[in-house]
């Protein structure tokens, strides 16, 4: 008896959960734009979020030597945090992976 009435308290919880209306947060600015060679676009919504990123194609080598195609990204993006303060993300990446800088992104420490 105690699980159905544990189960159904679960139900009614996780009903509740999704009678929220979705907030739409609308768009101020949309940019794209392809290149032979690549891509940029940036965007800007009403609550205060920002992207910008741009992307080339660049010769690359495998570790076989073999050269290869791969996009080079870089971008930033900037939102506010839950305390209400700005964030900015700075980032790149290639075929090294994805490489990104901003305060709120733990740093390694430097090795001596």
């Amino acid at each position: 008896m105690k699980m159905i009435i544990l189960v159904a308290l679960a139900l009614v919880a996780g009903t509740s959960a999704f009678d929220a209306a979705p907030v739409l947060i609308k768009i101020l600015r949309s940019e794209f734009n392809k290149y032979e060679k690549g891509y940029q676009f940036e965007f800007e919504t009403e609550n205060g979020i920002t992207r910008s990123e741009h992307g080339e194609i660049k010769e690359a080598f495998d570790e076989d030597k073999k050269p290869h195609s791969v996009v080079v990204v870089r971008g930033t993006y900037s939102y506010k945090n839950s305390d209400g303060k700005p964030e900015t993300i700075n980032y790149f990446a290639d075929e090294t992976g994805y490489h990104a800088e901003g305060d709120s992104i733990p740093k390694l420490p430097s090795r001596r």
